[in-house]
């Protein structure tokens, strides 16, 4: 790949979240906890969802494939921001710094898909709940699923390579705690108008359709529910796609934010916070507005935890 782009960059240093060495050593710790507090978590989700069939829905299937996702998502930059919060150096690869960057955006668009199908499925469940398992059975939530995860890895192979063939030639620091295509732009040799006009327009054409489309979801989700007569019938309607409806404003603001705005200057504290909030944040706060606001999810744990404890007396005697 360096030969062929005629690149002198072996490495990039990433400057990650603060240059403040009184500061790394706390930041390690709560981001230490956040990442490992988002494993435990989205596990247990995806062993909920796995081991319960009770469980066995397209609404669980599809958010044990949130988790799944999640998992993947926070692991491909979090493991590499706190290596660099503990060493003075933040070095990675070449290549390694573009596999990050495939990874991360491969399981980024898979999510922005998944919370489409989601919203689209809350439409079919609250809308059309008489045709609900003939429209969405067992079998059309695998395919989508599994079109997801096949669409969001094909789609991030093209941001990959036409930055990968851009001629990096120095300087190699970039201002972020991951690859991104906007510093990964910034660094290049010479700036291609139209590579970064393309990038622009496909990065931004995949986040205005899967948002629009979760957008329609719920204006048809908000429209029906206004018409149920009972308040009762309208809160309980409305509980049930709460939750997704939370994650999916936080998760596309902030990504709408940071891929769909107009190049220029833009301040880099500003960027980091923001990247926070999508990459570490988003995937911590999912399981638990998923399982907080489920009772069908609140009553398999509390089951579990129950057979546990008799499993335990039952040892202890």
């Amino acid at each position: 790949m360096q030969e062929e782009n005629q690149t002198n960059v072996n490495e990039f240093i990433l400057y990650g979240l603060t240059t403040n060495r009184d500061s790394k050593a706390a930041l390690f710790t709560f981001f230490l906890m956040i990442y490992n507090l988002t494993l435990i978590g989205n596990i247990t989700i995806v062993m909920l969802v796995w081991s319960n069939t009770s469980l066995h829905k397209p609404m669980y299937i599809f958010l044990g494939n949130l988790s799944f996702v999640e998992i993947w998502y926070t692991t491909s930059t979090v493991p590499k921001m706190l290596s660099g919060l503990l060493s003075g150096i933040n070095s990675i690869s070449f290549n390694g710094c573009f596999i990050q960057f495939y990874f991360f955006f491969s399981f980024g668009t898979t999510e922005c898909f998944l919370l489409t199908i989601m919203g689209y499925d809350r439409y079919l469940a609250i809308c059309h709940p008489l045709r609900y398992n003939i429209l969405m059975s067992n079998n059309k939530c695998c395919f989508f699923s599994a079109s997801c995860w096949i669409l969001g890895f094909l789609w991030s192979l093209v941001p990959v390579l036409l930055i990968s063939k851009l001629p990096f030639c120095g300087p190699n620091k970039i201002n972020h705690f991951l690859c991104d295509p906007g510093p990964l732009l910034e660094l290049s040799c010479v700036r291609y108008f139209k590579t970064e006009v393309s990038l622009s327009v496909y990065i931004a054409l995949m986040l205005s359709i899967t948002f629009s489309f979760t957008l329609i979801s719920y204006t048809f989700i908000i429209e029906t529910i206004l018409r149920i007569p009972s308040a009762s019938g309208r809160q309980k309607a409305f509980s049930t796609c709460a939750s997704h409806l939370i994650v999916v404003s936080i998760f596309f603001g902030c990504v709408m934010y940071m891929y769909i705005r107009p190049s220029g200057n833009h301040p880099f504290p500003i960027d980091k916070v923001i990247t926070v909030f999508y990459t570490i944040v988003t995937p911590l706060l999912n399981p638990v507005i998923y399982t907080l606001r489920n009772k069908e999810v609140l009553k398999v744990v509390k089951k579990m935890i129950t057979g546990m404890r008799v499993f335990q007396k039952v040892t202890v005697n």
